[in-house]
């Protein structure tokens, strides 16, 4: 496992960002700019090459080209100005909050709204609302966001109001030490819960897909078994690292794949005799079931230790009364 030094932290004055990571076996031989990418999650690629030209990122402490190659056991630390980090605009879309101070928030994030600006989608994004709701989040990052959700996986989100607070929880949450659980429902009965552990990486044919591949980013998912229904299954998983998509491609990997997923599900699977009630529900249900439900860290400025839960959202909790009336009808 690489894991993320701790490190000092200079003062916040508003104007810093800084973490450092060690490279591990997996991005030994990597480009810089690759292998910084791994490892400071949070950072887009283009930004953090950007960084190492202007000598912002450096590599064993000197300076850097993007395309150098790394060492394991080599330190790549960061520290730059965060001004104009993100350059969206701000709009006045409503949020929900779980947590929220002066250091961070945890957004309870619905399903259907994509969380960065880009192609096809360049407003009426999360990113869009932080910048309404604060200003400040323009010098940081990905205004502040510190880890991914896809558009229609509902749920907690991380987001840092501070270039201290951000690079704390970068470091965190490469070294693994803040707690993700979702709630997912997939096709088929499962009999027992256990661990995926996959590399993933880019689909060879599909740029909107991932897939298992060797030497691909290691991925690791843990899941057990919460709720068994006739045909299906509700499974909590644990991320023990973040990839994109990576509950979904796991669950598929274990041919499970979950209910309404457009891209990796195996289409529409019904119990014998069931009622028009779960038809319609399972027929209905159009995204990806899959819910980001317990976020919990340790707070990077009081050490106090924060755990929130979002609720489920409707159509969720509709297709799981509508799953167990099923199963309680033919039991």
């Amino acid at each position: 496992m690489t894991r993320v030094n701790a490190s000092p932290i200079p003062p916040d004055d508003g104007a810093w960002i800084t973490a450092e990571a060690r490279v591990g076996p997996g991005q030994s031989g990597l480009r810089l700019d690759q292998a910084a990418a791994e490892l400071l999650d949070g950072f887009s690629r283009s930004r953090l090459a950007a960084w190492i030209r202007s000598g912002e990122l450096t590599l064993d402490g000197a300076r850097a080209r993007p395309r150098d190659p790394v060492a394991e056991g080599s330190l790549i630390r960061l520290r730059a100005r965060g001004e104009a980090a993100t350059e969206a605009a701000s709009q006045d879309i409503p949020l929900r909050l779980l947590y929220e101070d002066e250091h961070l928030l945890i957004v309870d994030k619905p399903a259907g709204l994509v969380v960065h600006p880009g192609a096809g989608n360049p407003d009426g994004t999360l990113v869009n609302g932080l910048l309404h709701f604060d200003p400040g989040l323009e010098r940081l990052p990905r205004a502040g966001i510190v880890h991914r959700l896809d558009k229609d996986t509902s749920g907690a989100l991380l987001v840092a109001r501070t270039p201290m607070a951000h690079a704390a929880l970068v470091e965190r949450l490469a070294a693994r030490a803040i707690q993700r659980q979702y709630l997912a429902v997939v096709n088929g009965v499962m009999v027992a819960g256990g661990t995926v552990d996959a590399p993933l990486d880019r689909h060879r044919s599909d740029r909107l897909r991932r897939a298992v591949v060797e030497g691909g980013r290691p991925a690791v998912t843990h899941y057990r078994v919460r709720e068994r229904f006739r045909v299906h299954t509700a499974v909590e998983c644990r991320l023990e690292t973040g990839r994109t998509h990576q509950i979904r491609v796991h669950m598929q990997h274990i041919r499970h794949p979950l209910i309404g997923d457009p891209l990796y599900g195996a289409g529409l699977r019904l119990p014998r005799q069931s009622s028009a009630e779960l038809e319609a529900c399972l027929r209905g249900f159009r995204r990806q079931a899959l819910h980001a439900e317990r976020l919990a860290l340790v707070h990077p400025v009081s050490g106090q230790e924060i755990a929130v839960r979002a609720a489920l959202p409707d159509d969720l909790a509709a297709l799981l009364e509508a799953l167990r009336a099923d199963a309680a009808a033919h039991g």
